[in-house]
């Protein structure tokens, strides 16, 4: 074994892990242009149409981003009409996003995004759960 060759790219575990990321989002792309939505709207809408309501700070947790990258997320789904932005009375430094009417009725459009998704894929049932299974466990490590 070369001593370099832990610096070649076909035996780094991220790269795959990159190059997969953004190719799926790349997949996703023409879906979600027909909703007018990024792919980091889409995961955005995705919590809130679970959740309903929460403050931003909680919402960036569950997404994994950090408030630079989710505040233009929000301005642009607000500007849109699907999301709204409201200091919470109790402490003002606390900002509560909130699901609108119009964002809840995008969900219909969005409803077969995961199986247009699925058929570009191809992986079987138990091949999707393990991957699904390691990629969190690695975040929960991370």
């Amino acid at each position: 074994m070369d001593k370099y060759d832990p610096l070649k790219l076909e035996n780094q575990l991220c790269f795959p892990l990159y190059a997969c990321a953004k190719e799926i989002v790349r997949k996703y792309k023409p879906f979600l242009e027909e909703l007018d939505l990024t792919y980091t709207q889409y995961i955005t809408m995705m919590v809130l149409w679970e959740r309903k309501e929460m403050n931003v700070k909680t919402l960036g947790e569950w997404l994994y981003l950090d408030s630079g990258t989710l505040t233009p997320v929000l301005k642009k789904l607000e500007s849109k009409g699907y999301v709204t932005r409201k200091r919470q009375k109790k402490d003002e430094r606390n900002l509560c996003v909130s699901i609108t009417e119009k964002g809840e009725e995008l969900k219909n459009s969005a409803i077969e995004i995961p199986g247009k998704m699925g058929a570009c894929i191809s992986l079987s049932p138990d091949e999707t759960k393990n991957l699904y299974e390691l990629l969190y466990k690695m975040l929960r490590i991370l």
